[in-house]
């Protein structure tokens, strides 16, 4: 389901379409349900990029191609990229050419509720976006206290805050990566003063409301809707 709403999300963004109206038509056959029909950045943990590859590789040694998986690992991945595609986008630049910008972030674990940066896909964004030679100032609520070595380890050249408004302070752009509830509930308004007017909320969680975004003089750029 992850990659399916994600792989509808992005003909959305083609075409034209919002998808949380197709997402509600889609989920309306109860034999479907609506349940994980959340497009977001793509699917992370421990599980389900190590469970799917192992899938494939199980096919292959006993001579099956297992195409619809391969599929599905490649919309995955594509997700991704496109999420990095936004972000530079949002500032102008192609992703390959961040120098001199920097991207707050909010969020880095794999999804909300858990601690685990493993396979995250929101760490994965920021990699690529460093790697382009973007800075990253980031807040996430399990990172606000003394790290792990893990912790310390992986984030590594990622400045931190101690507050999520924090992330707005000095930034050309920011991303919402992990649906934490309380990013939902963030003063929109006090953002805007500390990120400045006309600055890109790229929300990769379809978790903020984009009249609510917008009505603070913010731009907003979700998945599959505008």
């Amino acid at each position: 389901k992850i990659s399916f709403v994600n792989a509808i999300a992005a003909m959305c963004e083609h075409v034209g379409a919002d998808v949380a109206a197709v997402v509600d038509g889609i989920g309306s056959d109860t034999r479907i349900g609506s349940r994980f029909l959340n497009p977001g950045p793509g699917w992370g943990g421990s599980c389900f990029p190590k469970d799917s590859r192992a899938l494939v590789k199980i096919a292959e040694d006993h001579g099956y191609d297992f195409s619809m998986m391969r599929g599905v690992i490649t919309v995955n991945d594509e997700q991704r990229r496109r999420m990095v595609d936004k972000i530079a986008k949002a500032v102008g630049r192609h992703q390959s050419d961040l120098s001199g910008v920097t991207v707050g972030a909010m969020g880095l674990t794999f999804k909300a509720g858990t601690d685990d940066l493993r396979e995250s896909p929101a760490m994965a964004i920021i990699a690529e976006l460093r790697k382009g030679g973007a800075e990253v100032k980031a807040f996430d609520p399990t990172t606000t206290g003394e790290l792990s070595p893990h912790q310390a380890t992986a984030l590594a050249g990622i400045e931190l805050t101690a507050e999520p408004l924090e992330v707005g302070d000095d930034v050309d752009v920011v991303c919402v990566l992990t649906e934490w509830p309380e990013f939902a509930k963030i003063d929109l308004d006090s953002l805007a003063q500390r990120v400045g007017k006309g600055t890109v909320i790229v929300d990769t969680r379809n978790l903020l409301d984009p009249d609510q975004v917008k009505n603070a003089g913010l731009r907003y750029d979700g998945v599959g809707r505008r």
